[in-house]
């Protein structure tokens, strides 16, 4: 095989547009995906947002639970209390001593009633978070199944191209190895500035190809004589005569139908 730097500039054009055409059908086929993977990749960290809802809200009714039986610890302990003082209050020896218990005790009716006003809060607090938990399940349970069917139709689809793409994928590389490098990087330069990836088109009907500025016919006389690379003034793309680009295009759907 000749050398990189000793092939013709037909040559040069004809490999370049060439991967373009291997690099073409790459993208129709990741097009075929579409938004796909990243429904996918939304729903997944959807799904993952719920279940983790979830989880620290079971966490959260727990923390309560804990706090309901810490008041109910602290009910029983003031009437254990008030008990042990309406003892002490049969054997008092004045007034001063049965008011103070007195007081003891009412303070102890008071805790028990700020406890129990907690415990009802607490209740109503827990009722809330398990509303929200069955909303919350039902909205889990609804994507985990879209997941499911997105899942499914991305594995459709990868199933009957995975094995076309990666081919085609070890072709692009394969092809740029014959391609000088500084061309290589120009085509991968003009394939990224551009929105359909064509960096190197064929001269239709006067224009370049998918634009609408004529080519001047000196310059569309210099395509065709492929004695040097020439790119559109308006898109930067280069620019290939429409004879070459039939002749590769049938190349390369001989080339498609193997892989």
């Amino acid at each position: 095989m000749a050398k990189k730097n000793d092939v013709t500039v037909e040559d040069k054009l004809r490999a370049l547009y060439d991967l373009q055409l291997v690099d073409s059908r790459i993208d129709e086929i990741r097009n075929v995906r579409g938004e796909l993977p990243l429904e996918v990749e939304d729903l997944e960290d959807e799904v993952a947002g719920l279940s983790k809802r979830l989880d620290k809200m079971d966490a959260d009714i727990e923390v309560i639970e804990n706090d309901i039986k810490s008041k109910k610890n602290l009910i029983d302990e003031s009437r254990v209390t008030m008990k042990k003082y309406a003892e002490q209050q049969k054997n008092v020896r004045n007034n001063r001593e049965f008011n103070a218990l007195s007081k003891e005790v009412e303070f102890q009716e008071l805790e028990i009633e700020l406890a129990e006003k907690h415990i009802k809060e607490y209740r109503a607090q827990i009722e809330q978070k398990k509303e929200v938990i069955e909303q919350t399940k039902e909205r889990l349970e609804e994507r985990k199944k879209h997941l499911e069917h997105k899942k499914s139709e991305l594995n459709e689809i990868l199933a009957e191209t995975e094995k076309e793409e990666q081919a085609l994928i070890k072709k692009s590389a394969e092809f740029e190895k014959n391609i000088e490098d500084r061309l290589v990087n120009a085509y991968k330069r003009i394939r990224s500035n551009v929105k359909n990836g064509l960096a190197i088109v064929p001269v239709e009907r006067g224009a370049s190809g998918g634009s609408y500025f004529t080519i001047p016919p000196q310059v569309i006389m210099e395509i065709a004589g492929r004695k040097k690379i020439i790119t559109d003034e308006h898109s930067g793309r280069i620019l290939v005569d429409e004879e070459l680009a039939k002749e590769e295009q049938e190349k390369m759907q001989n080339l498609f139908a193997k892989v």
